[in-house]
């Protein structure tokens, strides 16, 4: 049997043919999680097992409905710079309704930014993705590869294309910035953005949400998610003032309970059909999206005295946090709460300021200068103004129309001729009754008839069409 080899973290083949590796990869690990000799069932999201697998019960939109929303959002990715211009409440409206799966990641890679980054950096990614990179990082990325959702049938294979992938996006990063190298907490915001988009695509998701959205929240010394957390606390104050005495009380600092939150913008923390919606809304409105979430767990698990009875102390509170009641993270509840509570974008940097006032005169300079944090997709698109060529829809699938004999295309060309003469004779007399004609006008009897009597061309037009989505 051939063995597996394993170089830069990603496990190779000796000789048996690609599909087989996968197999048998796929066969291993569905023993390791307990699923084997048993039929792998998976869930509309990927998920073939563990706390994030969807039920599927009630939380199917109707056919119609979404629809309607692709077709919107087909509309909005055609003039996406005109409608941030102008009509930048109701996309955000949109995307508190929930994006449509089908044009999911293509709609997060425009809110972050990634997709005006991708084509102002043609080539950046296959250049970063063809060097070694540190050895340094490559190891400790290797390590993390299996932990990313197990239970997703993108990275149940070790050595999978998903696993694959999710390497070389993280070492493209370092390579990216060698002065941050890896955090472990990239790996899954990683991981959701590729179960969404390609490789490139996903890079530069997460390059928009490490230097854009959380800057600062991967770099050493943690000093950026240290300091939101004292953002957190003092909000909470506003919100829940009986969650915040209490957690005052106890002495329990934010750290202690919000870093995975925060730092893996809840991908770890809520399950899957909640994550979706709250990643949707935080790329189009920003960080306060994540602050607000926290904020509203806070508030249910912790803000009514009948909740604090069971937890005396801080033990037993830090063991409510790691077990929140489903209740409070089911998708409808907990998005209508997010879009309720009164936490803005002024609220947040008001509060920054002031802790970071309190930080200077407690622990002296920040040790990492991050860059300003910028709050949502608008605040984005306003600081890098993009071309519209930078925002233009390429298709990559492409059908072409079957081509004429030369006999045919001759005649085609011979009619055109004579049609375009008329034209020029009459053209002095009265004007065209139609001035576009019918793309039949152009073509030879055989493909006339081709074309009227099957749907060839409507699926060529939908196949090339950019205003469909590639990741169908």
């Amino acid at each position: 049997m051939a063995k597996l080899q394993s170089s830069n973290g990603v496990q190779r083949k000796d000789s048996r043919s690609l599909a087989e590796h996968e197999r048998s990869s796929l066969d291993t690990d569905a023993e390791l999680n307990g699923f084997a000799n048993t039929e792998i069932q998976t869930d509309k999201y990927g998920f073939i097992g563990g706390a994030q697998q969807s039920s599927g019960e009630n939380d199917d939109i109707p056919p119609e409905v979404l629809r309607q929303r692709e077709a919107k959002w087909l509309d909005m990715l055609n003039s996406w710079d005109k409608w941030m211009a102008k009509k930048h409440k109701k996309v955000k409206l949109r995307c508190q309704k929930g994006i449509p799966p089908s044009l999911r990641g293509r709609a997060w890679l425009y809110l972050s930014g990634g997709k005006v980054k991708k084509e102002q950096n043609q080539g950046k990614f296959q250049e970063l993705d063809s060097q070694p990179g540190d050895p340094k990082w490559l190891d400790v990325i290797e390590k993390d590869l299996h932990r990313q959702f197990p239970f997703h049938e993108m990275f149940v294979a070790r050595g999978g294309h998903g696993q694959q992938d999710l390497f070389r996006v993280l070492k493209a990063y370092t390579l990216r910035r060698p002065e941050e190298g890896y955090c472990q907490a990239q790996a899954p915001i990683a991981a959701v953005l590729l179960m969404h988009m390609p490789a490139e695509d996903a890079f530069w998701g997460l390059v928009q949400i490490c230097e854009k959205y959380l800057p600062g929240y991967y770099s050493a010394g943690l000093e950026a998610i240290q300091l939101d957390g004292e953002i957190l606390f003092a909000l909470l104050k506003r919100v829940s003032p009986v969650a915040y005495r209490h957690l005052k009380k106890h002495k329990i600092d934010p750290i202690l309970y919000m870093t995975e939150w925060f730092m893996c913008a809840f991908s770890r923390t809520l399950p899957w059909a909640s994550v979706l919606r709250v990643w949707d809304m935080f790329f189009c409105e920003g960080v306060k999206i994540i602050f607000r979430v926290g904020l509203v767990l806070l508030k249910y698990m912790l803000g009514s005295q009948e909740k604090l009875k069971a937890c005396q102390g801080q033990y037993e509170t830090m063991e409510l946090l790691r077990s929140i009641e489903p209740r409070y993270m089911q998708e409808p509840f907990l998005v209508q709460e997010i879009i309720e509570i009164p936490v803005s974008e002024r609220d947040i940097e008001k509060e920054h300021l002031s802790q970071l006032r309190r930080w200077k005169e407690t622990r002296g300079e920040l040790h990492c200068k991050s860059p300003t944090r910028l709050h949502g997709a608008k605040a984005i698109m306003a600081a890098e103004p993009p071309s519209h060529q930078d925002l233009r829809q390429s298709p990559t699938i492409l059908v072409k129309l079957p081509q004429a004999s030369d006999s045919q295309a001759e005649k085609g060309n011979k009619t055109k001729n004579s049609k375009d003469q008329k034209r020029k004779d009459t053209k002095n007399i009265s004007p065209p009754l139609n001035p576009y004609p019918l793309p039949s006008d152009s073509l030879s009897p055989e493909s006339q008839h081709l074309h009227k009597d099957t749907p060839l061309q409507g699926s060529n037009q939908s196949l090339s069409s950019a205003e469909h989505d590639t990741y169908l």
